[in-house]
């Protein structure tokens, strides 16, 4: 029927990028650092270690591996507070379920921890049964390839033989370094040209739009 699906979660399937931006905001003011939010989005999607490295570069503060681990802690409290107002992105739940229905393999892979991502799987009312691989079972987030190599293996197919959908540049740099096709979606707010640089072999508005171009990445629904 087609290729494996390894998608991301915030901002791919689910419209929590900017719930993530100012949860982060908040959980490095107080730390005492302040940054302008469009720096903080440019890192979203990254491993939450080497964002807060990025950042923190920019800032030129030093900080303890204490203080990483309670920025990350506050995060993760303060995007709880805001969950409430993620909402699936277009298309998701049926593009989801359309593969279900038509035997193609997919699962989740973020960098997000299980305590963050469970609330938003929970709203694409995803099956106990799929394969979700997040930030606490592999040793390296994105931009290394581990997520997806660890989902293709829970899938029990080839990475070669995968469809990595993210909708950032991470996203699309870890899909390359796992020699994975990768396909991008702007509904995370980075550009077309910007994903298709990093690799995107294409690049689609939102998870309906995906839907809508399957035969694009190789989904066949008839036999010929």
């Amino acid at each position: 029927m087609g290729p494996a699906f390894l998608f991301d979660l915030d901002g791919t399937l689910v419209d929590s990028v900017y719930q993530h931006v100012l949860a982060w905001r908040e959980a490095l003011e107080s730390a005492g650092i302040e940054l302008a939010v469009w720096r903080i989005h440019r890192r979203i999607g990254m491993s939450g270690g080497l964002f807060l490295s990025a950042l923190l570069r920019e800032t030129g503060r030093p900080v303890t591996p204490e203080e990483v681990e309670r920025i990350q802690r506050v995060h993760a409290e303060a995007y709880a507070r805001q969950v409430g107002q993620v909402r699936p992105l277009p298309g998701a739940r049926e593009l989801l379920a359309y593969l279900t229905d038509i035997g193609v393999p997919w699962a989740i892979a973020t960098s997000g921890r299980m305590e963050s991502a469970r609330l938003t799987l929970e709203l694409l009312e995803v099956r106990p049964d799929v394969p979700v691989v997040t930030r606490d079972q592999v040793r390296h987030a994105k931009p290394d390839p581990d997520l997806f190599l660890a989902a293709a293996e829970r899938l029990g197919v080839p990475i070669t033989e995968a469809v990595v959908v993210g909708d950032s540049i991470w996203d699309m740099l870890a899909a390359r370094r796992a020699r994975a096709l990768g396909v991008g979606l702007l509904s995370g707010g980075y550009g077309q040209a910007e994903l298709e640089v990093a690799g995107a072999y294409r690049v689609y508005q939102d998870p309906a739009d995906l839907l809508r171009h399957l035969d694009e990445v190789g989904v066949r629904t008839f036999v010929y």
